[in-house]
């Protein structure tokens, strides 16, 4: 009988520390960010403006995966991509057809060969002067260049880009010297 009791304690202390612990995780919140392809993205900006996020990146590139393994599946840049931008993958390197600006880009020396190693530039990255991977470009709501963001960024680092574009914040920067004060009184909030 004390041996049944012992077991009952332990198991209903199991349950107990189980059901508290569960209450404490976050509800409902998206785990990955909800990529498309830029004609996608274009679309969906006809039906409900949004700032396009493009991560431009080839598939033998290391850095372009630590991003994504790191970076782009960190909860606080999932849930603030998903809420702010419509987030795009882009192939650097790839034989995707794009129709960018009315303008149609391919890949005409992409070699099937090769697809896990280095191989032709796409036009689209070469329109974007895209030189280095991973490179993020942003674009405003109705698909226009904003910048491009060169290399491996951590959350943290990628946080201030965020929210300078999802809070409209570089609309307000007119210098360089703008530019460093805000980079200076950023308020960082991604552990």
């Amino acid at each position: 009988m004390k041996q049944i009791l012992i077991v009952a304690v332990l198991l209903f202390g199991v349950v107990a520390f189980t059901t508290k612990e569960s209450s404490k995780k976050p509800t409902a919140q998206a785990t990955e960010i909800h990529w498309m392809s830029l004609d996608e993205a274009l679309a969906a900006q006809k039906v409900k403006p949004k700032k396009i996020m493009m991560d431009a990146y080839t598939n033998w590139c290391g850095p372009c995966k630590m991003l994504d393994r790191n970076t782009f599946h960190d909860p606080n840049v999932v849930q603030y991509v998903n809420e702010h931008f419509y987030a795009v993958k882009f192939n650097a390197e790839g034989n995707e057809k794009v129709t960018y600006k009315g303008k149609t880009y391919t890949n005409p020396n992409y070699n099937p060969a090769k697809p896990n190693s280095r191989n032709a530039s796409h036009q689209l990255s070469r329109y974007f002067r895209i030189n280095s991977y991973p490179t993020i470009i942003f674009l405003d709501e109705e698909a226009g260049y904003l910048t491009p963001v060169k290399g491996y960024r951590s959350p943290k680092q990628l946080e201030l880009y965020l929210k300078l574009f999802g809070e409209n914040d570089y609309k307000t920067l007119k210098t360089s010297a703008d530019w460093e004060a805000y980079q200076k009184n950023f308020t960082y909030t991604f552990e």
